[in-house]
């Protein structure tokens, strides 16, 4: 089993751990009512529609 030589230093350790925050651009899909860009399974916000009904009147 591999053991580690030296002692990770406080740096390295935030270095290694903090390389995997990364912000990330939410994920948008086309409305097929309106065509207006919107987050999926979520409630238009452009028409109020989800999945073909009208769940919002605007």
């Amino acid at each position: 089993m591999g053991v580690p030589k030296r002692r990770m230093s406080k740096q390295k350790k935030r270095q290694r751990r903090g390389a995997n925050w990364k912000i990330e651009a939410p994920k948008l899909v086309e409305c097929p009512q309106c065509h207006v860009l919107t987050v999926p399974h979520q409630v238009c916000a452009g028409c109020g529609y989800y999945k073909g009904k009208e769940i919002v009147a605007k």
